[in-house]
């Protein structure tokens, strides 16, 4: 079980280091090549989550002085506790992001990499071989949504997903389950809330789908 959520994550943040515009190279790569792309694209990530945490407190720094300098009724005061508190939770989420990105290699490390690594790739090489055809399947599910607007760690957690679903006969529950730690892990709350939904309904026309053809 270790082994595949692993080799999940590590095809997630590989993932994040492969353009959406150009097909993947797989070549004969070796696990530690695997790993420093999945920490590059990591550390990435991160550093963008707390440049956002950084000018939202800037922001609520900002309204807090202009509060002070003026008389402010109770909705602008609830105004700068509602940009603190977003940018405390943001900054919160790389911390425990950072820790998690410190004992991924450890655990690969201590795992069967071999295993990890070939189930990493065959999960990149299903997700990039089948992009086109699993984006136009989300988006018809995604209600009033694109695809192409959530954050591209939201995009590849659901691709992800859907190879589980559908190429890897993985059971709905434990597939629904891990994406949503993933998204716990990477995004956010309004992105799990987003990944559950988009997934459940996903599996409901799948399900419908075989339902009539059979």
């Amino acid at each position: 079980m270790q082994s595949r959520s692993l080799s999940r994550e590590l095809a997630l943040l590989v993932l994040g280091q492969v353009s959406e515009q150009k097909r993947f190279n797989q070549g004969d790569l070796a696990i530690e090549n695997l790993l420093q792309k999945a920490l590059d694209s990591l550390m990435q990530h991160w550093r963008e989550t707390l440049d956002r945490s950084a000018e939202g407190l800037e922001q609520a720094q900002q309204n807090l002085l202009d509060s002070e300098l003026k008389e402010s009724g109770t909705s602008h005061l609830e105004s700068v506790r509602t940009s603190l508190r977003s940018s405390l939770a943001a900054a919160e989420q790389v911390l425990n992001g950072l820790s998690s990105s410190m004992e991924l290699p450890r655990l690969i490390l201590l795992g069967d990499q071999d295993q990890i690594r070939a189930a990493a790739l065959k999960r990149v090489t299903l997700v990039l071989n089948q992009r086109s055809v699993i984006d136009a399947q989300l988006d018809q599910v995604m209600e009033g949504w694109r695809l192409s607007r959530l954050p591209r760690i939201d995009r590849d957690i659901l691709r992800l997903a859907v190879i589980d679903l559908v190429d890897l006969e993985t059971p709905a529950p434990v597939a629904f389950n891990e994406a949503v730690e993933l998204a716990h892990r990477y995004s956010d709350e309004q992105g799990r809330r987003m990944i559950n939904g988009v997934l459940r309904r996903f599996h409901d026309s799948v399900s419908a789908s075989s339902t009539v053809s059979s």
